[in-house]
């Protein structure tokens, strides 16, 4: 896989995301599907997208006991999907155990990544309510070198930290980008965020864009802002 721009369908329903994903005629954008459409309508969600053509980023964010994880990917690595993902504070032991499980008989498997921290943490949060005392940036590069010694494939980070991620961990180690902005687009609940032109420059290798092109005007226009901004 090369860069690419990966759209959040953080919908509520099969309705809505296939009359959103109905837009894009002959185009068949990467797409995330969270926790909010995963929820509401279940595995076969992924199926039916997959279906479509399109490729899959399953954002659920595994974290629990190693092997409560293990016996979780080893259900999700049965979906078609093409990168899953987990958070690195549960330990390199989970970490491991998530990569066990998700090796599907033949040897194959989806790309695993990482969850450093979250988009909407900024520091002071983190030392307020987590109580990790850290500097963000020296927290976010431990997590990425443990996900790395757990053989992961790459982490979700802030785009502020990507550039930092492959000078530590190597440039094909993945970075996932989330808190991608327009220069004109509102911030909403990112704290951590960067254009798609800029994220481009110190290195993502892929981006994820939710409200700036599913809440616009004209979402194709959008995704191909992006496209034209990130990839070409």
């Amino acid at each position: 896989m090369g860069k690419d721009v990966i759209i959040a369908c953080d919908f509520q329903s099969k309705k809505e995301v296939f009359e959103f994903l109905d837009k894009f005629k002959g185009k068949k954008p990467f797409v995330k599907i969270g926790m909010e459409l995963f929820y509401s309508e279940g595995p076969q969600i992924v199926r039916e997208i997959k279906k479509r053509g399109h490729k899959i980023f399953l954002d659920l964010k595994l974290h629990d006991i190693p092997n409560t994880v293990k016996k979780s990917m080893a259900v999700l690595s049965k979906l078609d999907i093409d990168i899953c993902n987990l958070h690195a504070g549960g330990t390199i032991t989970m970490m491991e155990a998530a990569l066990e499980g998700l090796r599907r008989s033949d040897g194959t498997r989806p790309i695993l990544i990482a969850v450093t921290q979250l988009t909407s943490t900024d520091e002071e949060t983190m030392k307020r309510d987590l109580l990790i005392s850290e500097p963000i940036e020296k927290v976010v590069m431990h997590y990425a070198k443990n996900a790395k010694k757990a053989g992961l494939d790459g982490v979700v980070c802030s785009p502020l930290e990507a550039e930092k991620v492959h000078e530590f961990c190597g440039k094909d180690f993945l970075t996932v980008t989330p808190g991608i902005r327009f220069v004109d687009s509102e911030l909403g609940d990112q704290k951590r965020i960067m254009t798609p032109k800029d994220a481009k420059k110190i290195g993502s290798d892929y981006i994820v864009v939710g409200r700036p092109i599913t809440a616009a005007l004209d979402p194709v226009a959008a995704y191909m802002r992006c496209i034209e901004e990130f990839v070409d």
